[in-house]
C-alpha cells in the first residue's frame, strides 16, 4: 500500500508540473475580421453528424440484442 501511494503522489507531482505551465498561457487569437466578426463557420457538421449516426447505430444494436434475450 505505501508503494501505491508514493507512486500515486510522484505521478501527481509530474503532471502539476506539466500541467500548471500550460494553464497560465494566453489562448489563441480566433482571428477574424478588424471588426470582431468570425470568418467562415464552425466545423462541427461532419463530426456531429457521425457521432449521431454512431449513436443511433450503437442503440440499435443494445435494442436488438436486448430483444433477442
Amino acid at each position: 500500500m505505501e508503494k501505491a501511494t508514493k507512486f500515486l503522489i510522484i505521478i501527481c507531482v509530474i503532471s502539476l508540473i506539466f500541467v500548471l505551465p500550460v494553464l497560465g498561457d494566453q489562448p489563441p487569437d480566433p482571428g477574424g475580421d478588424p471588426t470582431g466578426q468570425p470568418v467562415g463557420g464552425s466545423p462541427l457538421g461532419g463530426g456531429l453528424f457521425f457521432l449521431i449516426f454512431a449513436g443511433l447505430i450503437y442503440g440499435i444494436q443494445k435494442l436488438r440484442i436486448s430483444i433477442k434475450k
